[in-house]
């Protein structure tokens, strides 16, 4: 695989290992689609190289991304606060959310992580055409939309 993108975590563990995210150089498959290969080095089960596939090169690295980030979060490693990466300048790091809209009725979900399961929130908040779930331990789970339209920035209605 050739990278095109790479970022080092540390495994806070006795000694400390790396875990290493990688995203290759995205190709036309055969099809027509385009894929584009991924690998995280040093979380168990993620040995090999993997790849997501989308309609274009650009969707093709966007969904990788997605998939790695997604998998760097839901690790054991990540649930039990092993996994740590330096802070980006200022302390901002850039996040995943998922977004959901149904354009027919003009409602957006924004979920904080890849899947919320049924019956997982246990408290909502409803203000102005706005639900924001949150789980057993007051974390937020997603916001609801129900005017997606108005409410939803525009680079998110893509």
């Amino acid at each position: 695989m050739y990278e095109i993108a790479r970022r080092t975590l540390t495994l806070r563990t006795e000694p400390p290992r790396e875990v290493v995210a990688a995203i290759g150089m995205p190709y036309a498959e055969a099809g027509g689609d385009w894929s584009c290969p991924y690998r995280i080095d040093g979380l168990a089960g993620w040995e090999h190289e993997r790849k997501a596939t989308g309609a274009g090169s650009m969707q093709a690295v966007e969904l990788a991304m997605a998939m790695v980030r997604a998998a760097l979060a839901g690790s054991h490693e990540s649930r039990e606060g092993l996994l740590a990466s330096e802070e980006e300048p200022g302390g901002r790091r850039p996040c995943t959310v998922y977004t959901s809209w149904d354009r027919y009725h003009n409602i957006a979900y924004i979920s904080m992580k890849h899947e919320i399961v049924a019956g997982e929130a246990a408290r909502q908040v409803v203000a102005d055409g706005v639900v924001l779930d949150f789980g057993g331990g007051g974390e937020l789970l997603g916001v609801e939309l129900s005017d997606a339209e108005t409410l939803m920035p525009a680079q998110m209605r893509l």
